[in-house]
């Protein structure tokens, strides 16, 4: 049952774990051994507020599928035990990320002096560029 974060457990149920080859430079090593880790996660069977698994999908992006799954890859690593803890590392980011809501925003308009010193302050700048004109006098 890893623990990924302090306010999430997840089921051992929740992740699906797959070990393939990585790709890159790595001699032989990388040609025999599956050390690349992709872990896949059913958002649909996840037991959280449905408003942080709203966000998940949005910070995760392109990360999940049209099925729901959520594919994070780690192949950084030699070893297949660090891409695994690099794997829950970027799992818990992403969770991190979701869990924040984000603050609420409310409009606010101008005042009215605002309005009127920044009209006052484009009328300026306008008088400015029209003295700058030559006004064509053919006498």
């Amino acid at each position: 049952m890893p623990r990924v974060i302090p306010e999430l457990d997840l089921d051992d149920r929740d992740l699906d774990w797959r070990f393939v080859r990585a790709s890159g430079p790595g001699g032989q090593n990388v040609n025999k051994v599956s050390t690349a880790v992709e872990l896949r996660v059913d958002l649909g069977r996840l037991r959280i507020d449905p408003a942080i698994l709203d966000r998940l999908r949005i910070v995760a992006g392109r990360r999940v599928s049209g099925a729901g799954l959520l594919l994070i890859d780690a192949s950084r690593h030699r070893t297949q035990d660090m891409n695994r803890k690099d794997a829950l590392d970027k799992l818990a980011a992403l969770l991190r990320q979701a869990l924040h809501r984000p603050k609420h925003r409310t409009a606010t308009k101008p005042t009215k002096g605002s309005k009127r010193r920044r009209l006052a302050s484009k009328a300026a700048r306008s008088a400015i560029k029209a003295g700058r004109s030559a006004k064509f006098d053919p006498d």
